[in-house]
């Protein structure tokens, strides 16, 4: 997987700013000439990158260019999206003519899957006597965690996600949107693929230069004075052992942003931060709980809605349970499996939850909002509860998906003992759509899911986003160990009480197909592929 390195220049953006001004004077000479769309700058002329190797290993470089692509004028942007998941991805970049913004079609097959432009630079880095050492290509989206503006004229703020996606492994994931603010900055890539193309490099000093492909300079109408920029690099040596170089691979995990270096939870996606996670999620205003009860409407108000859709399990294996005490296998076998549930309707899900004094538990309630998101109504949703498992400790929505593990003739086999949410938008599944928010703010259950101190608690899935669990705890994971071999489906469904209200509930259920086979001692599990798609 490509890394996005981000946030790996906390303090360039005022270095940069103040190096791109004052080579370009805001003033007339610069009114008068058009900005390429895209300029690679190189925020330092000299940068150090540390060699980590042991006897007998392939040597471990931890490189930073701290190149920057600069976008002019007008926002970079480019929007990837697929009609269906046996459909090929089409692009079309946003041009702004006559004041108007609108979308050019990319070449067909320009982009293949949601990390971004493949292919899209060359670094080139060369020995002092000028021989190439080692050369290879990396991604660019644009999205960036620390993004920031360049010119004293820039918009004050980007509304493009942080991140560009590629990190998920949810394989069906629809839309994406990638850009640079007109006036803004985002991070190169400088990783290769494999380690091994740095491992080349030995103590001394270097030439390295980021160059943007011939291909994308004629599409996006690059010029080639402003499609590369050069650094020198030198390397020096670090005395290490087989732990360093993983401590240097883990620090530059955690700079290439949060989601790079985040473990995994019941999403799968994000790890939860001690007691700071616990805090109550109302330091953002919009997650703030009513400070009451809220008045509730007899009739669901028309307008603006959700629409929960179930996309197909994905992640799917086969593990044998383990004894807790002496980690021996139990002769127990477990289907493990990832479930998104996301919003594509017109209105964000939010749910509060006020507390039943003294109790573990919540009464839930459904918001409403207008066309200019004014809130209209509420409605009871069901209810909330706390869950003191260590791994959770945080309010769970009673009322949002069920898993069941059917059997050929569609009747239920296992059910899921996952029967309660904490909602936050762990997957960008389409951002091409309407309303998509490119930003959420409560990704994680550290932003979303309160404490047991609290008397009420909001949880939001945002239009385009997804929430993701992984099953893969026993009770929570489909025990197949009496099960007869045969074909089976899982089944994701959404508002499985009907208790929400939403554009349409006919697209909240999926099936996916999956044969268990094998013996008591050795079973086994084929997954065959949806829409095309194996994962």
């Amino acid at each position: 997987m490509i890394e996005y390195r981000g946030s790996r220049w906390p303090a360039v953006g005022v270095a940069l700013g103040t190096l791109v001004l004052s080579g370009l004077a805001v003033g007339p000479a610069q009114a008068a000439t058009t900005p390429a769309p895209l300029s690679m700058v190189a925020a330092t002329g000299t940068v150090t990158a540390e060699r980590y190797a042991v006897k007998g290993e392939p040597a471990y470089v931890s490189l930073d260019l701290g190149m920057h692509l600069i976008a002019g004028r007008d926002a970079f942007e480019v929007r990837a999206r697929r009609a269906g998941y046996d459909k090929p991805i089409t692009a079309t970049r946003t041009v702004v003519k006559n004041g108007r913004k609108t979308q050019v079609k990319l070449p067909a097959g320009t982009v293949k899957d949601f990390t971004g432009l493949k292919d899209f630079t060359t670094i080139t880095i060369k020995d002092k006597a000028g021989k190439t050492v080692t050369s290879y290509q990396t991604s660019f989206c644009g999205n960036s965690y620390s993004t920031g503006r360049t010119r004293r004229d820039a918009p004050a703020t980007s509304p493009y996600p942080a991140d560009c996606g590629g990190y998920s492994p949810n394989p069906f994931r629809l839309g994406a949107v990638w850009g640079v603010q007109a006036g803004w900055d985002s991070a190169v890539d400088d990783r290769p693929r494999s380690e091994t193309q740095l491992s080349k490099l030995t103590a001394g000093t270097y030439t390295a230069t980021a160059t943007v492909n011939k291909k994308y300079r004629s599409m996006f109408g690059i010029p080639a004075a402003k499609a590369a920029a050069t650094v020198a690099v030198k390397v020096v040596d670090v005395k290490t052992d087989e732990g360093g170089i993983e401590a240097a691979r883990a620090a530059d995990a955690r700079a290439a942003g949060p989601v790079a270096a985040a473990g995994h939870d019941e999403h799968g996606l994000h790890t939860e931060q001690g007691d700071a996670s616990r805090q109550v999620s109302s330091y953002l205003s919009e997650f703030r709980a009513a400070a009451s009860r809220p008045a509730t409407v007899k009739a669901t108000p028309q307008g603006p809605k959700p629409d929960l859709r179930s996309l197909p399990a994905w992640g799917i294996s086969l593990t044998q349970g383990e004894d807790e005490k002496t980690g021996k296998t139990n002769g127990k076998w477990y289907v493990n499996f990832g479930a998104t549930v996301w919003n594509a309707g017109t209105s964000p899900l939010v749910v509060d939850g006020f507390r039943r004094t003294g109790t573990e538990k919540m009464d839930a309630y459904q918001y409403f909002f207008d066309a200019k998101g004014k809130q209209v109504g509420s409605k009871a949703a069901g209810t909330m509860q706390w869950d003191p498992r260590e791994g959770h400790m945080h309010w769970h929505f009673t009322d949002f998906a069920q898993y069941n593990l059917l059997a050929a003739d569609k009747k239920l086999a296992v059910r899921s003992g996952k029967e309660a949410f904490c909602l936050a938008n762990t997957d960008a599944v389409d951002y091409t759509i309407k309303g998509a928010k490119w930003r959420p703010d409560n990704t994680s259950l550290a932003t979303s899911c309160g404490a047991n101190t609290v008397v009420a608690v909001r949880e939001v899935l945002d239009i385009g986003n997804g929430d993701t669990y992984s099953q893969d705890r026993p009770g929570q994971s489909f025990d197949i160990t009496n099960l007869k071999n045969g074909t089976y489906y899982i089944q994701v469904k959404a508002n499985p009480s009907n208790h929400l209200a939403e554009l349409t509930t006919k697209n909240n259920t999926s099936l996916r197909k999956i044969i268990i086979g094998g013996t008591a001692k050795k079973r086994t599990l084929t997954v065959p592929a949806v829409h095309g798609i194996t994962g």
